[in-house]
């Protein structure tokens, strides 16, 4: 199973046509994954915790609307997806067994708008069972690649892992679509496509001192660390593909990425 890395953007992209990355996610199962996988484990950049922490739900995932001012059948969308109790336990099993323990539980916790928004595009049924992990944005790159690395197992059981943030992410420069893309943002969104499909991921473990502009495209490194984790779990000599580029804002890049193994 491929690990993927999807740029979400703003909580309106699943009902705004006008933004590209939407039509992208909706051909997800015609154009990326024909198979469904078991159950999915999503990675979030909007779940940021001390330590690392599942969502243990059983039964149905509730839909968080962890955002504000938007309109108002945003907060009537439902995405219950089921719980995945039993692959949670998994996680937590592997990252404390490599040292990441110990791992803590969320039995309330449903989907932010980082899970469900993206999922409710690519698969809308809501029939396929989700437990989310959150991310350390305290504890840098390596932490997350590494946490990767260690439910890299999963992939062999059906999981399908997903890390979701955004390439870029400084929603204090947005700037009214219509003009050229911030030089800023386009030399980072370069430099990490470079870095993903080139493999040099020291580089991208080591992102603050590597990148272009890095503190700039992102000042706070939730949205970012997701990434890390799904190119660790795809993998020693994993293949970076770019699967979408798109942009909103001038400066918000929906880039996305599939990471796959050579083995």
């Amino acid at each position: 199973m491929d690990t993927f890395f999807i740029s979400h953007g703003a909580p309106t992209l699943v009902i705004d046509d006008g933004i590209p990355a939407r039509k992208f996610l909706q051909s997800w199962k015609s154009s990326i994954m024909q198979e469904p996988p078991k159950a999915i484990l999503m990675v979030s950049g909007h779940w940021d915790t001390d330590q690392p922490t599942v969502n243990v739900v059983h039964g149905a995932n509730d839909t968080i609307y962890d955002f504000y001012g938007f309109p108002s059948k945003m907060y009537q969308l439902k995405y219950p997806a089921p719980g995945a109790p039993d692959l949670a336990k998994k996680v937590k099993e592997l990252l404390n067994k490599s040292g990441f323990g110990p791992i803590k539980e969320e039995k309330t916790r449903g989907l932010d708008h980082g899970a469900w928004v993206p999922l409710m595009l690519m698969y809308p049924e809501a029939n396929i069972p989700v437990c989310q992990l959150s991310v350390q944005s305290e504890k840098g790159a390596e932490h997350h690649y590494n946490m990767g690395k260690a439910l890299a197992p999963l992939r062999d059981e059906g999981v399908l892992i997903i890390g979701s943030g955004n390439a870029t992410h400084n929603l204090r420069s947005i700037r009214p679509d219509g003009g050229p893309i911030a030089k800023w943002a386009s030399d980072f969104d370069t430099w990490l496509k470079e870095a993903c499909i080139n493999g040099r991921y020291d580089d991208l473990n080591n992102y603050e001192a590597k990148a272009p502009n890095a503190r700039m495209s992102h000042p706070w490194p939730d949205h970012l660390f997701p990434l890390h984790v799904a190119l660790g779990a795809a993998g020693q000599r994993a293949k970076g593909e770019l699967i979408h580029h798109s942009w909103t804002n001038r400066t918000i890049s929906y880039a996305s990425y599939r990471f796959t193994s050579p083995n």
